[in-house]
């Protein structure tokens, strides 16, 4: 009996052991199945969890494809960077999502995509599915790599359509790779009897040689079979083993500057002969061109004028030479640059300057394009003396006529008043020279025509002075209202210009044989 029992205690733990590791393997086949992510779904598929804009979970597929994306920024970001161009009307429905809880669109780009999204307590699912290619080939996740050719499509379309040559060298200056816009180029350059051929020929000479990892800026010109010339700015980047290129045409620049150039030496040529000093500053107010002039008119070496002065320093620099009007005070001189800047900006400023040492400037200031500024100085000493000279000399033939008793008015040839005197106010009551500007010699004989009696002498007058050619005086006598006779003159003088004298008759005296235009014409 004891045997017996041992042997169902035996048989007992045998089956409790058994018992114990089935529920062990089925337990950890339970676990085995549980999904490692919190999706249900095959992990296959490429699924996208959000919590707003935050990604909280995604497949393997759904991170390949976010690996191959280029975009940069958060990850909702870079998934709409992506899906935007497939689908157009993406944005607004992804809004309406809370309202319509679910939606499916298909791909507008041509391409057989479908996404699918949905809200499930507050967090939105989005798959993305291609129908064509429900089985991934070689492990790989259809929907990454269908971006990545899509990039690479898109990256050989931009290289084939680029208009800057882009090529890729060797260290030995082989030509390994070229877009369509370099061996367009190149078929330019080859001369007609050579073919474009593998490997492609350099058709630049070394843009990086010796330039180190980047080089910008280098230009090189090309000379094409029919002789044109084309220049190109070229940008190199790479290492010591392999270099990438870009050539960017460059020959509207290249022209615009050999234009500038040629202009400028044109403008300094003719500014070297100008009288008038130039001084052109930059909107920093720099001194950027001048001609010789200007030395000569400031007194300011060419040494201190090369270094670009500013506006202050040059005048400053004058100041110091006594070749401004001297200011009363510093301050004040300041602030007077300061407005005459100003008034130069807005094209106002022009002074005459009185120096110290007796010249005399014209001084203007001009505003340029871009806010630059010129000023303008001219020596015009000789022409304020001969001012001077002429105003003295007019003063001193006014006090002269001024002491004849005879009433005297002239007149140019388009029968403007020029001068009168003393006597003429007197006998008229009235002076035409203080408004010379309007007085004219048939305004002017309007007052003689209402002070005298009737007479046909103001017609022939006119007539008179606006004759050209050989004329000869004339006399004729007037009688004023009151009774007075004059005796009147008319005279031809030198440039066309006519002189007429009036003298009051002395009544105790005998009468003068009077000379009248229509003795003259009965004479003739």
């Amino acid at each position: 009996m004891t045997w017996i029992v041992q042997l169902e205690l035996v048989v007992l733990a045998l089956v409790t052991a058994g018992a114990a590791l089935l529920a062990l393997l089925w337990i950890e086949r339970r676990h085995r199945r549980a999904p490692v992510s919190v999706f249900a779904e095959d992990t296959s598929a490429t699924v996208f969890l959000f919590d707003g804009d935050t990604m909280i979970d995604s497949t393997p597929g759904a991170r390949a494809l976010l690996a191959a994306i280029p975009a940069q920024g958060p990850t909702w970001t870079r998934l709409m960077t992506y899906l935007t161009p497939h689908f157009s009307e993406l944005e607004a429905r992804l809004l309406r999502l809370s309202v319509d809880g679910a939606l499916t669109l298909t791909s507008d780009s041509g391409n057989a995509l479908v996404l699918q999204a949905e809200l499930r307590g507050g967090l939105t699912r989005v798959v993305l599915t291609d129908p064509s290619h429900q089985v991934p080939h070689g492990g790989q996740d259809m929907m990454a790599m269908r971006a990545m050719e899509e990039e690479i499509s898109l990256l050989r379309d931009t290289a084939a359509r680029a208009p800057t040559l882009i090529w890729k060298e060797r260290a030995n200056g082989d030509v390994i790779w070229a877009n369509s816009a370099y061996m367009l180029k190149a078929s330019e350059v080859l001369a007609s009897n050579q073919d474009l051929t593998w490997p492609l020929p350099r058709i630049f000479g070394e843009p990086a040689a010796g330039k180190g990892r980047n080089t910008e800026g280098l230009r090189h010109r090309l000379t094409l079979r029919d002789g044109d010339e084309v220049w190109y700015d070229v940008v190199s980047s790479g290492d010591e083993v392999e270099k990438l290129h870009f050539a960017t045409p460059i020959n509207a620049l290249v022209q615009a500057e050999t234009s500038l150039r040629d202009f400028m030496v044109t403008l300094t040529k003719t500014f070297a002969h100008l009288h008038v000093g130039l001084a052109i500053f930059d909107s920093q107010r720099q001194l950027v061109l001048f001609n010789p002039a200007l030395m000569d008119l400031t007194m300011l070496p060419a040494d201190f004028l090369t270094m670009r002065p500013s506006l202050v320093s040059v005048l400053d620099g004058m100041r110091d030479r006594n070749m401004i009007p001297e200011p009363k005070d510093y301050r004040n001189w300041r602030r007077q640059i300061t407005e005459m800047e100003r008034a130069a900006t807005s094209g106002l400023y022009e002074e005459t300057w009185s120096l110290p040492g007796g010249q005399t400037y014209r001084v203007i200031g001009r505003p340029h394009p871009n806010g630059a500024l010129a000023l303008l100085i001219e020596d015009i000493s000789s022409e304020m003396i001969r001012t001077r000279r002429f105003r003295a000399d007019l003063e001193i033939s006014q006090s002269v006529m001024d002491q004849v008793e005879e009433a005297i008015a002239v007149f140019s040839p388009g029968g403007q008043l020029l001068m009168s005197n003393a006597a003429y106010a007197e006998l008229w009551g009235a002076d035409p020279a203080a408004n010379l500007a309007e007085a004219t010699l048939r305004s002017v004989s309007a007052t003689w025509r209402d002070r005298c009696s009737p007479s046909g002498v103001w017609s022939d007058l006119e007539d008179f002075a606006a004759q050209s050619g050989e004329r000869s005086a004339w006399n004729a006598d007037l009688r004023l209202l009151d009774g007075r006779m004059i005796e009147a003159r008319f005279l031809p003088l030198v440039g066309g210009a006519t002189m007429t004298g009036y003298r009051l008759r002395d009544a105790v005296s005998p009468p003068k044989a009077v000379f009248t235009r229509d003795a003259e014409r009965k004479t003739a």
